[in-house]
């Protein structure tokens, strides 16, 4: 157990309306990869829409991007339910036919909190930035190019900004 948890922002721009039968069949399976994700070992946190049970309606950077925010307690947990849930690993397959990347920068971003905290969006907004600015690193990367948990009395330039 470490004193640090993974928080994971994905921003995606849908190619129609989630109501559009061309996005049915990412649709009809949200409710049962929210589920297997909630799951998983090593599972944290998602976030989730006011009325809603996921995110879907959420459209904090802009209309036309979804989010998909979690945290986990490990890169290893986060990639096992990434890569290993066949139901998952499907769906990420198919992604090009619901969602575009033209126009995004960085469409994934990873950091490290500390356990027992949840992150806004406003910082995920801000390791994106980063993401984009100056490539991975340990306070942004990526699940290419990982970094691991800050050591004890580990310094964070972002998180030590805000203190």
């Amino acid at each position: 157990m470490t004193n640090y948890h993974l928080a994971q922002l994905n921003v995606a721009s849908p190619r129609a309306p989630l109501d559009d039968p061309s996005m049915a069949g990412f649709v009809d399976e949200l409710v049962l990869i929210n589920a297997r994700a909630d799951d998983s070992p090593g599972f944290v946190w998602r976030l989730v829409g006011e009325d809603s049970d996921d995110a879907t309606s959420l459209r904090p950077f802009g209309p036309d991007l979804m989010v998909n925010m979690s945290v986990w307690e490990s890169v290893e947990a986060l990639r096992d339910f990434t890569y290993r849930d066949g139901t998952h690993l499907e769906q990420l397959r198919r992604r090009r036919e619901w969602f575009s990347r033209e126009g995004l920068g960085s469409h994934l971003v990873l950091w490290w909190i500390p356990a027992g905290t949840i992150p806004t969006l406003e910082q995920a907004r801000e390791r994106l930035a980063l993401l984009d600015r100056v490539g991975p690193g340990p306070e942004a990367f990526t699940l290419r190019e990982p970094y691991p948990a800050p050591s004890l009395g580990g310094h964070d330039r972002l998180a030590a900004g805000r203190q």
